[in-house]
């Protein structure tokens, strides 16, 4: 284990019932993470979403995905410099090529691979693929911007 759930939330902004990452399991400073979100049926979503058979939403999945992205980020001072990462959002800012090929259900432990492709005057793409038991189940471009916080 890289990094358990304590030092995880030092390098993001949510929180429950919202922080979507549980663990980091491989680390490349500003190239790749790997996390993994171990979903149970206690999660607030699968009260409705469906209720009979609870799938974790897509649109979940994506954002665990830009969770270990902000992480990554957060965690790269190669990229960052000696900037104090805390003051700082990083905002989703697109997604590209977005694309589901198998359900989450309770029970799954979801391994978010993420990649940074690059970044340019704050603006991070990266590439993501997450699965189980490793079968894809979703893979996404994503985009960010990150902002400062002004107090």
């Amino acid at each position: 284990m890289i990094m358990d759930i304590n030092e995880i939330i030092n390098y993001l902004p949510h929180r429950y019932p919202f922080l979507l990452i549980d663990r980091i399991i491989e680390f490349n400073a500003g190239k790749s993470l790997i996390a993994i979100k171990n979903v149970t049926m206690n999660e607030p979503f699968f009260a409705g979403h469906f209720p009979g058979r609870p799938i974790m939403p897509g649109v979940l999945i994506l954002e665990a995905m830009a969770q270990a992205t902000c992480v990554l980020a957060n965690k790269s001072p190669s990229i960052t410099g000696n900037e104090d990462y805390r003051k700082y959002l990083h905002l989703f800012a697109g997604i590209d090529n977005a694309r589901f090929k198998r359900m989450v259900e309770p029970g799954d432990q979801l391994h978010l691979n993420v990649e940074l492709l690059r970044c340019k005057q704050g603006i991070w793409k990266f590439s993501g693929v997450a699965t189980v038991n490793n079968e894809i189940v979703c893979s996404a471009d994503m985009i960010s911007a990150r902002k400062e916080i002004k107090s």
